[in-house]
């Protein structure tokens, strides 16, 4: 279909304001903690590299990516050296990427002796993108290019042709940090730091101490864990809102309209039970041929194929259980949710989610993998969970490996103390791998410290370890995390 051009420019102008000499003034100025990524990659001009955004729907790429542009006018760049365009406006996505290009370029000639930016939106309705920006990134100098998309392009085939040629910044939901930030909640005197593991050379005052200044963060954090990390729907003051605008936002729009739209799906019926069946076992362990059975019709195949799409779009993590060779091929996947307040939201639980201890343990746990998954990224950790093969009760919920060290993380979210015999699963791990730290997420103020090890092998429940465990409440740690 032919886009007359007048229409593609009318577009263009509307999407680029300053090229009127207009200010971006919809804009707020608090901007979430990947802008600092991206600007380091904006002052990088030695790099030619493009930067790869993704995340799920409404995590506030756009806006960041608007953020960037305010803050390139601010200092000087010229107007017309910028460009923004999102490929899921109906016009844009006919006209294509190269059209589209075109019509810039006819507009504007670029001023020489700086770089031509080029922000470019919801990438994946332009076919064979990938190609297309390994060419600019190798053969147009001069241009610097960044990308977003909700569906993620570390799951296309084609991703080795991107390896030195773009760098990637996963967008998850915000952390617990921004969301505070975005209600205008002062956290009080809360002691700041930037990592959990100097507090293994607290002392036991220093516990306490940090204790009293941190316990007001409870209720905030229970609120986070109902309202979500999605900006739009996090500022809603009415819960009840946030939560419909959460199942219709993101939930609705990714099941009914991206995965048909960007995956041929047809079979929706079918997508919608099996995020249903994720949103009840939220942080589990998925047994794909159990949940076959259980969905009668969906075939084993079909359910791993719908896995991988709500992976590549950012609605899940998957971790493979802790080990090597055919035990990781062979282990069923756990899955969590992209972000915790979306079970809730689903089904219907409001406030009640805060009075069942099943429930709230998940949200806890998947808000904690969240923040560990965002505060590491740049680190490359390989992220998994362990179950001993013959005590299927005996597991560590989450444990990163970043280059030879693991580091075991178990989610304890009760009102009562942590007996040290729930947490043999824990110190087995610690003992078997030699680990001299591991970390025990809780609910109870009254439990952060550090608790000694004893073995957990029969025979020898006596002998302490030469390793730690610090207990930290869940409110602190991801708060801690956040920054």
């Amino acid at each position: 279909m032919e886009i007359p051009k007048t229409e593609l420019f009318a577009v263009l102008q509307e999407f680029n304001p300053w090229w009127s000499s207009q200010a971006v003034t919809d804009l707020s100025e608090w901007e979430r903690s990947a802008a600092v990524p991206i600007r380091t990659w904006m002052k990088d001009t030695d790099s030619r590299r493009a930067l790869v955004l993704g995340g799920a729907r409404q995590t506030g790429k756009t806006t960041l990516l608007r953020q960037a542009i305010r803050q390139l006018v601010r200092e000087g760049a010229a107007a017309g050296n910028i460009l923004y365009a999102t490929f899921d406006h109906p016009i844009l996505k006919l006209a294509g990427l190269e059209r589209t290009l075109a019509a810039w370029e006819e507009l504007f000639v670029p001023v020489a002796g700086q770089p031509q930016w080029l922000f470019l939106d919801e990438i994946q309705y332009v076919a064979d993108w990938q190609t297309w920006l390994k060419h600019q990134v190798d053969f147009k100098r001069g241009r610097r290019i960044v990308v977003t998309g909700s569906a993620s392009p570390l799951h296309d085939s084609k991703v080795e042709s991107g390896v030195g040629r773009w760098e990637t910044l996963p967008l998850a939901t915000m952390s617990f940090g921004e969301f505070l930030k975005l209600r205008g909640i002062d956290p009080g005197p809360v002691p700041e730091a930037r990592s959990l593991k100097p507090c293994f050379e607290w002392s036991p005052a220093e516990f306490a101490r940090t204790a009293a200044l941190a316990k007001s963060l409870t209720p905030h954090f229970h609120d986070y864990l109902l309202r979500g990390g999605f900006p739009e729907p996090a500022s809603v003051s009415d819960l009840t809102r946030c939560q419909r605008l959460l199942r219709e936002d993101i939930v609705d729009k990714v099941l009914k309209r991206d995965m048909t739209a960007l995956y041929g799906v047809r079979r929706v019926l079918e997508v919608e039970k099996i995020f249903l069946y994720l949103c009840y076992h939220d942080g589990g362990i998925v047994d794909v041929a159990a949940l076959s059975r259980e969905l009668d019709g969906v075939n084993r195949q079909s359910v791993n194929n719908f896995l991988e799409l709500f992976e590549s779009t950012h609605l899940i993590y998957r971790l493979r259980p802790h080990g090597y060779g055919k035990e990781v091929l062979r282990g069923k996947p756990k899955i969590y949710l992209a972000d915790a307040a979306l079970p809730g939201s689903v089904l219907l639980l409001g406030r009640k989610l805060l009075d069942r201890p099943d429930r709230l343990g998940a949200a806890v746990e998947t808000a904690f993998f969240k923040h560990v998954f965002t505060r590491y990224y740049a680190d490359q950790p390989v992220f998994t969970y362990w179950r001993d093969k013959a005590k299927k009760d005996l597991e560590v919920d989450l444990i990163a490996q970043i280059g030879e060290r693991l580091v075991p993380f178990e989610v304890k979210y009760q009102d009562t103390k942590v007996d040290l015999g729930k947490l043999k699963g824990l110190r087995l791990f610690l003992e078997n791998h030699g680990i001299a730290q591991g970390y025990l997420i809780t609910r109870r103020w009254e439990d952060f410290g550090l608790l000694d090890v004893p073995s957990a092998r029969p025979g020898r429940e006596r002998a302490l370890l030469d390793a730690k465990i610090l207990a930290i409440p869940a409110p602190l740690a991801c708060y801690w995390l956040s920054s």
